[in-house]
Formats: C-alpha cells, structure tokens, sequence
C-alpha cells in the first residue's frame, strides 16, 4: 500500500538518493491522512511529505500580505524545482489564489489554519496582547550524514515550547516555522532557501499583522544562523516603524554569559567542534528525537580555515563577517564533532536554552515597561 514519509526526517544524502520523479506535497496548514495523498496525487510510489506551512495566507489565523506569503512558497516550490524534483504539489485551503505557476491540490476536509486552530487561536484573546509572543523559526536543510533536515525545526520549537510553558501568564508560543535562510542551498541536497529580502519581507508583514491586533512585546527566536543576519534587519525595520513597541532577537541560543557557561560545563570539543551537525546539535537531536540520529554516520569536521579574527564554533568569532562556500569547509555539510553527542548532554543543554530565553522574556517585558513609563513622562 502506497504512503507518505516526511521528507524533513531524511539526511542529505538520502535526498540526494530520491528518484527525481518522486511527488512531494507541500501542505499549507494541517497535513492530511497519510491514505489520502497518494490516491489525490494519483502517485504509483511513496509521496514525501514536506513541512508544513502554520500560517501566512488569509484564513489561517495569522495572515500577512498575499504578494508577500506568495513569494514565499514560490521560492520554496522553485528550490525543489530546480533540485531536478518534477512532481511538487502544494496542498491548499479552497479558494486560495496562489499565483501563477504552482501546481496546486485542494484536498476533501482540508482545513485553512488548523495550525493555528482558529476557535482557539491565542492571537484572538485581548488578554494574550500583555504577553511576549515567541516566534520560533527553524529551518529545513543538511545536517551532515547523521542527522535530519528538521534539526534547528525541532530544536527551536522544543525551546520556544519551554520557554511558553515556563512562562505562561508572561509568554505564548506561536508554532513553529520550519523554512528559512541558507545562502549555501546548491551545495547539498534538500537545503531550502526562502531568500533573505523575501524572509525579511515575510516576517516584517507577520508583526505588521500582530501589531494591528494590539500585540506590543516580540521576540523571534531562531534555531538556524542563517535566519540571524537577516532577523536582525527584522526587528531594525520593526522599531523603526512602530516605536510603541518592542521587538527582539537573539543569535540562536546559549549564546549569552549563562548559555556559554552551560555549553563549557559539558562540551567535549575544542574551537570548531560546535557550529553545524556538531556536538551541540546531535545532543539536543539525541534527547529529542532520538530515532532521528544515526550517529555511525556522524563524520566530525573541524577543520574550518580559521584566523584570528574569522572562525567557526557556537559563537561565531572574531572580527570579520563573511560568507565563503561551505565547500570550502566541509565534505560532508557538517561542522563539528558530532560524534561527542550525547542524549545527556542534550537534556541538559536545552533545559539551560530555555532557561536562556525565560530571562529574555522578562527582559523584553521590563525593557517595554520602562521605555513606556519614561514616554509617559516626558509627553505628560
């Protein structure tokens, strides 16, 4: 019996194993029956199943401009496209207007926001408009030959999970979104790459969005580098357009004083051992989705061509910015010592991230409180 399986489980190299004629369902919202799918796409084989889309498009529960989300799944469909994939479908709500180009399929039942479950959307109580919203943003690409393209997805959503839950008159967690930047997308199967102006644009118009509903406290939160120059682009543009507000971010996680702590009381690597597929990531992968892992494969790769002021671990150092080709780097798309993970390690280092980001979030709320109070005074 034909079925789906989640692309984003797979390694690169498994990708890059696929038959090109296989189908892929790109699903906007909830994602189907798995029995459904093949018989709809009239598939002879198994359908990969991509992550899916939680909002964006009018209806889900948190829309932004249709020209904006468009380009998005334009660019995500085209990154497939042009991987050699020729059967790629996406899988939307009736009645939505997609553009031009993209092959769409509207499945019986298929529900528009079931992500964000309309009837229980926390955007919609007033009350929820006193809190941070946590904007947890991953992504789907490589991960060396012993972990899934949905790493910095699940690490991101199980932090911004924590955190809401740790937090929860001061902080709710809208799902997470599991597409974002890699400038190094050609050099290794099943890495996408939504486009920096486009991810900018798209997450600017979501806090337009927010903002015009009375949210006032954000906090993006990402599990992948690659979204990290351009959030900070993000939250620039937000502040300036609405100085009511306060809008933050932070490079990816146990990046301040306390997350370094944690990370040197338990890493086993050197400089290097920490960036990409690496001794941090597999651990957090391990704890999480154990099953995912196949670290056998695991093939430890530190050696970045590394001066003073440029060089790759967790905290990316030194002076300079740049953005040379992976290749350079890495044979097999990690960066790091995987193989020194451990599910231990991984417990305790994503109970540090969240502890991380609860500081952050009673920060954002005394930062907002005091900007506020001192407006206050001075316009009387």
């Amino acid at each position: 019996m034909l079925g789906v399986f989640p692309f984003d489980e797979l390694t690169w190299p498994e990708v890059a194993a696929l038959p090109r004629e296989t189908p892929l369902l790109l699903p906007l919202g909830s994602v189907p029956e798995p029995g459904t799918v093949p018989a709809s796409l009239k598939a002879t084989q198994p359908v990969g199943l991509l992550p899916a889309i939680p909002f964006g498009w009018a209806g889900s529960g948190l829309e932004v401009r249709e020209p904006v989300f468009n380009a998005l799944v334009h660019n995500l469909v085209g990154n497939l496209l042009e991987d050699g994939f020729t059967s790629v479908h996406v899988l939307a709500p009736v009645g939505l207007d997609l553009g031009q180009g993209l092959p769409v399929i509207v499945l019986p039942r298929h529900a528009a926001g079931a992500a964000l479950n309309l009837s229980k959307n926390p955007l919609a109580l007033p009350a929820n408009c006193e809190k941070v919203v946590l904007l947890p943003i991953g992504h789907t690409e490589q991960h060396g030959y012993h972990a899934p393209l949905s790493t910095d997805t699940l690490i991101i959503e199980a932090i911004g999970r924590g955190t809401a839950q740790a937090t929860p008159e001061q902080a709710l967690s809208l799902p997470v979104f599991p597409y974002g930047v890699s400038t190094h997308r050609r050099s290794f199967p099943g890495t996408f790459n939504v486009g920096g102006r486009v991810f900018e644009d798209f997450w600017l118009a979501v806090v337009d969005t927010l903002v015009g509903r009375g949210f006032t406290r954000f906090y993006l939160m990402s599990g992948h580098g690659g979204n990290s120059s351009f959030l900070v682009n993000v939250v620039k543009y937000a502040g300036e357009k609405y100085p009511q507000i306060f809008c933050a971010t932070a490079f990816l996680y146990l990046s301040g004083p306390q997350g370094v702590a944690a990370l040197e009381a338990r890493r086993q690597s050197g400089l290097g051992g920490m960036g990409h597929a690496c001794e941090l990531e597999t651990s957090l992968i391990l704890y999480l989705r154990p099953e995912l892992i196949h670290l056998e494969r695991a093939v430890d790769e530190t050696d970045f061509i590394t001066t003073p002021n440029y060089y790759m671990d967790w905290i990316e150092g030194g002076a300079l910015t740049a953005n040379p080709p992976w290749e350079d780097d890495t044979r097999t798309g990690a960066y790091g010592a995987g193989s020194l993970a451990t599910a231990e390690k991984g417990k305790f280092w994503l109970e540090a991230a969240i502890a991380e980001k609860v500081e952050h979030v009673a920060e954002i709320h005394e930062q907002y409180s005091r900007r506020r109070e001192r407006h206050f005074q001075r316009t009387g």
